[in-house]
């Protein structure tokens, strides 16, 4: 809100500004600043002018109406954090451009009570850029620097805060030449770490702080336990001591048996961690000293660390610091006499020694009660952790700081957690497979010789395909597909496989990429609509052939970078809807196809959101009696998001290993949440961590084929034959007429409610601004409802305002990369600027350039800049193709549509709906519509299925109640041209014994509620509740005769 009263944070005259910047680089705004800065923490109330200083944690620039631009930044000092807020004129310079997070600055204006924000902020009349004060500039500055060997990151579930690439750039700066992970009982940190260790230049060590316990017990005592890989071999048997510790041995930790170590001990270095250790608990608890030597002997070196770390002992274990110094004594003693190395570590759980409170947050969202007693777990250099064991002496300071962590260090060679490249089964043939399925295919569809275009496209994708490898990802694909098929379930594809002519070809996917154009069944004659006058062949006019045969009308023209690299070197993503009754079908024939021992679901990790983060941060400021500004709430909530929380799988991910190798060369493996009961093995690493190494295949489950197939078995239409420009179905995207009812008694005035993708109220709302016409034009609305600022403050706005039209907005990444090469774009470049904006990462002052050189105008450039993700059009191709086969049905075959999409939401459907007349649907319709924000999950879904109950209704639809004998047990049919609702529909009775039911009744009529329960199984609560429903009119409770 722009208000009278914020006009003085708006700083001086541009004149005086620009006076201002000559005398210092420093100064952002304003006038230079002498005053020394105030914390943050004493801004409590108004003040005229306040001076303070701090690091920029969030910054938010916001086009306003007027041309104006309001820019928010969040600073903080790491005691209390807000909010800087001020206006600048349109054609000011940008200072969102001159600002950074992590700069610190220093400001000063009047504190004010916003209105729109209800808190203080500051609105700032003069900005200067700083140094960050003295506590805040960590350096490492000794001669001869430590090596960290314990540290836990964001992946020490629910205790670690570290990020991983931080803290190894962290580590980098300061000249340290290695850097240990080693989390608890994980390594789902290693991949982002080896990346992130090669960009910084330095060597990663990787390993686990595990669970040592003795015998096989799981639930027997555990100690800490740190594993330290020296070489690739070692690095293999850790995962393998991973994967065995989660699959065998879990018990609230993985768990690691000391014989198991031993078995895998080769290429490990083993330490014996923290406090946590049985060497520390040992020495703690004074047991004899032959015993103590014997555990000691177990481990490749010792551990100490600084005495605040164990300090929550003291009053408890021990007495004072005094006797922590004596239990380290005793470790490099007891090192010393064995000959084994004493490392100090520090533990690392945060980075510094400001973020101690995240983990705090963490602790205190868990129940722990000690969260205030933190100990100082932060990364320390070289110079405090000398000052943290001065108490030893220089020399041996030195020894268990330097020169041990230094020389294990060197003894561990640089490995690769994943092996690098592509490591895809093996089909023999599978690239000549390919090669000839496609020409064969092609040859079919537009003769031979084939057209040069057609040729010139299958040629540069067989040359990627086949010359990096990749042909048996699509062969793998081919024969996934046609199971499906064969076995009479329609495949969707999803993401971007439809940019490949080759998987159209090949039969993995309908889409066909080309640009528009006709061809002939007959004479393969083809014409081609290459200048971007049409946008997909569906949308040509009818036209016959000079043989006299009908054109096919195909193409999408979608080139076929946008799904493996303008060089063709991205390994192909293949991601596939099968039927969601079918998919347990096909993730069996993967498995018949690979061998069970090498078909593996793809893991998942779940970490905290921003969401959840804000509840504990809330939480934990509430227990303490402490409000806080949004600024300092965001910046706790930061620190504590990306947390690891869980583990899982994805929804239809299958990693394949091929023959002759092992997983856990790759990654360890898991329960899904560490759930044994799951019975599902996955990948320990997220699938996106191996997604380049080893072949992932997307078999997900999806409503619309399962539906495709009951409307084809209901109706006897071939699906395939629907025509994509059936002029009546396509009408409903803009109207209800088709569907005779008013768009009064609807509630809309389109006819879209229940056809996937553009059945919510958002699409709808869409359909009604643009009303579009075309197939082209329904892929652009599914491009924009599926994009992040490209319909919204976007397009929607260009549309309205004629700036545009639907044809001409932005809706998917292809749009980008076609409109650029037409203009006369050297394509590599529209590539890379496509890529850009699909990401959301904007346009550089190059591409600009670029763009304006070809004729691009403004709005487009503008457009660009806004977009945050852009939606593939191949994807949406293939949705709104499905999408318009189930609309064919709603429009020509109005039962079977309504039986089939009320079969596939039996979980969403309330028998209340159809017990009452149509007043009483619009009713709930109503009732939940008026409170859409607070409606559950639940009655949201209902929703949904009132609506379409209430068109069903409408359109002149009846329903049958439920019949014991007529019902279906899991799906709604068809009888005597009303609908008859399953058995399952009755609260209670659910999926499986409605089925117990339907075969109980195959041996004949029941003769009474106890010959239902003995013939069938059920219990006496399904009898009542079907009897409730009148689903067994007239049936005596027993079969006993009367005599009298």
């Amino acid at each position: 809100m722009e208000r009278a009263s914020l006009q003085m944070a708006e700083g001086p005259s541009p004149e005086a500004a620009d006076a201002a910047l000559e005398g210092s680089e420093s100064v952002l705004k304003g006038r230079p600043i002498k005053d020394e800065p105030r914390s943050i923490a004493e801004i409590t109330d108004e003040e005229r002018s306040f001076v303070t200083a701090g690091e920029v944690i969030n910054l938010e620039e916001r086009e306003l109406r007027s041309g104006r631009r309001l820019l928010m930044i969040d600073i903080t000092d790491y005691r209390d954090s807000i909010t800087l807020k001020l206006f600048e004129e349109e054609n000011a310079p940008r200072l969102a451009e001159r600002i950074s997070t992590g700069m610190w600055l220093r400001v000063r204006g009047p504190v004010q009570w916003d209105r729109y924000t209800q808190e203080l902020i500051i609105l700032p009349n003069d900005i200067e850029t700083q140094e960050p004060p003295a506590e805040f500039i960590r350096r490492d500055e000794a001669p001869e620097k430590r090596v960290e060997l314990h540290l836990h990151t964001k992946m020490s579930a629910m205790d670690g805060t570290v990020d991983t690439e931080e803290v190894i750039q962290l580590a980098a700066s300061w000249g340290h030449k290695a850097v240990a992970i080693t989390d608890h009982g994980v390594v789902q940190a290693f991949p982002e770490a080896y990346y992130a260790g090669k960009k910084a230049g330095i060597k990663v060590i990787y390993g686990i702080e595990g669970y040592l316990v003795d015998g096989d017990d799981p639930k027997a005592q555990s100690y800490h336990i740190v594993l330290l890989a020296k070489n690739q071999q070692g690095l293999y048997n850790l995962y393998k001591l991973v994967s065995i510790s989660h699959l065998q041995y879990f018990y609230r930790r993985p768990r690691l048996p000391r014989q198991l170590i031993e078995r895998y001990r080769d290429g490990l270095f083993i330490g014996s961690a923290c406090e946590a250790g049985e060497v520390y608990q040992a020495v703690l608890q004074g047991i004899d000293e032959d015993k103590l030597l014997k555990k000691a002997a177990f481990y490749d070196y010792l551990e100490i660390q600084p005495l605040a770390n164990n300090a929550f002992m003291i009053g408890d274990k021990v007495q004072s610091y005094d006797d922590l110094k004596e239990i380290n004594r005793r470790i490099v003693a007891l090192g010393k006499r064995l000959g084994k190395p004493v490392v100090a570590t520090c533990d690392v759980h945060f980075l510094n020694p400001w973020d101690e409170i995240y983990r705090r947050v963490l602790l205190a969202a868990q129940g722990y009660e000690d969260v205030e007693r933190q100990a100082p777990l932060f990364f320390r250099t070289t110079a405090e952790m000398l000052a943290e064991f001065d108490y030893l002496g220089e020399e041996t300071a030195k020894e268990v700081v330097i020169y041990a962590p230094n020389s294990i260090a060197d003894m561990i060679e640089e490995v690769r957690p994943i092996p690098s490249g592509l490591h895809a089964p093996r089909i023999e043939g599978a690239e000549e497979q390919i090669t000839e399925m496609t020409y064969a295919n092609a040859r079919k569809l537009y003769g031979d010789p084939l057209p040069q275009l057609v040729a010139e496209r299958i040629e540069k994708e067989l040359k990627a395909i086949v010359g990096n490898g990749f042909a048996v990802l699509y062969l793998i694909a081919h024969k996934l597909v046609q199971k499906s098929l064969s076995d009479g379930y329609l495949v969707g594809s999803r993401g971007s496989v439809g940019s490949s002519l080759v998987a159209t070809l090949c039969g993995v996917t309908e889409v066909n990429p080309l640009p528009p154009h006709y061809v002939c069944p007959q004479c393969h004659h083809v014409e081609f609509i290459t200048d971007g006058s049409v946008q997909t062949g569906v949308d040509l006019p009818d036209k016959h052939c000079q043989c006299g045969a009908l054109y096919r009308k195909l193409g999408f023209d979608i080139p076929f970078e946008v799904f493996m690299g303008f060089h063709g070197e991205k390994v192909p993503d293949i991601d596939l809807n099968f039927s969601g009754e079918y998919q347990a079908c096909v993730h069996r024939y993967t498995e018949e196809l690979f061998g069970k021992d090498h078909v593996f679901r793809a893991g998942t990790i779940g970490t905290l959101a921003e969401k959840t983060s804000y509840g504990f941060v809330c939480k934990y400021l509430e227990s303490k009696g402490r409000t806080a500004r949004t600024a300092e709430i965001n910046r706790l909530v930061r620190g504590c998001t990306g947390v690891r929380r869980t583990t899982g799988q994805h929804p239809g991910g299958m990693i394949v290993v091929p023959e002759g190798r092992d997983i856990n060369e790759f990654s360890p493996v898991q329960y899904p949440a560490n759930d044994a009961a799951s019975g599902t093995i996955t990948t320990h690493f997220d699938y996106h961590a191996i997604s380049d190494n080893l072949v992932k295949l997307d078999i997900l489950g999806h409503d619309d084929p399962t539906m495709l197939r009951m409307l084809e078995d209901m109706t006897g239409v071939s699906v395939l034959s629907i025509p994509l420009d059936d002029p009546a179905t396509m009408s409903i995207f803009s109207s209800v007429e088709a569907l005779g009812v008013s768009p009064d008694d609807l509630g809309t005035t389109v006819g879209t409610l229940g056809v996937p993708e553009f059945g919510t109220r958002f699409v709808r709302q869409m359909l009604e601004e643009t009303r579009p016409k075309s197939f082209g034009e329904l892929v652009r609305i599914s491009g924009f409802s599926h994009g992040t600022n490209v319909w919204t403050n976007n397009a929607q706005d260009l549309i309205k305002n004629g700036v545009a039209n639907l044809s001409q907005a932005i809706a998917t990444r292809d749009d980008i990369m076609n409109y650029l090469i037409q203009l006369g774009m050297e394509p590599a470049t529209a590539f890379a600027i496509m890529e850009k904006v699909r990401k959301g990462k904007g346009l550089k002052p190059e591409d600009v350039e670029a763009m304006e050189r070809v004729g691009v105008p403004q709005w487009y450039i503008d457009s660009c800049r806004r977009i945050s993700y852009l939606f593939p059009k191949a994807h949406a191709v293939a949705y709104v193709t499905m999408a318009f086969r189930i609309a064919y049905f709603k429009v020509h075959y109005p039962l079977a549509y309504y039986a089939a999409y009320f079969s596939v939401r039996l979980d969403a459907f309330d028998i209340q709906l159809i017990r009452g007349g149509l007043q009483d649907v619009k009713q709930i319709v109503a009732d939940i519509s008026a409170r859409s924000a607070s409606a559950t999950a639940k009655e949201k879904n209902l929703l949904t299925v009132a609506e379409l109950v209430m068109e069903a209704m409408l359109r002149g639809i009846e329903f049958l109640p439920v019949d014991l004998y007529r019902s279906h047990p899991t799906r709604f049919t068809i009888e005597n041209g009303k609908l008859r609702p399953p058995l399952a529909i009755v609260p209670g009775v659910g999926q499986s014994a409605a089925l117990m039911l339907a075969e109980g009744r195959k041996a004949g009529p029941f003769t009474s509620w106890e010959d239902i329960r003995m013939r069938c199984g059920v219990s006496r609560t399904v009898i009542e509740t079907l009897a409730a429903y009148g689903a067994l009119a007239g049936l005596p409770k027993t079969s006993q005769l009367s005599l009298f």
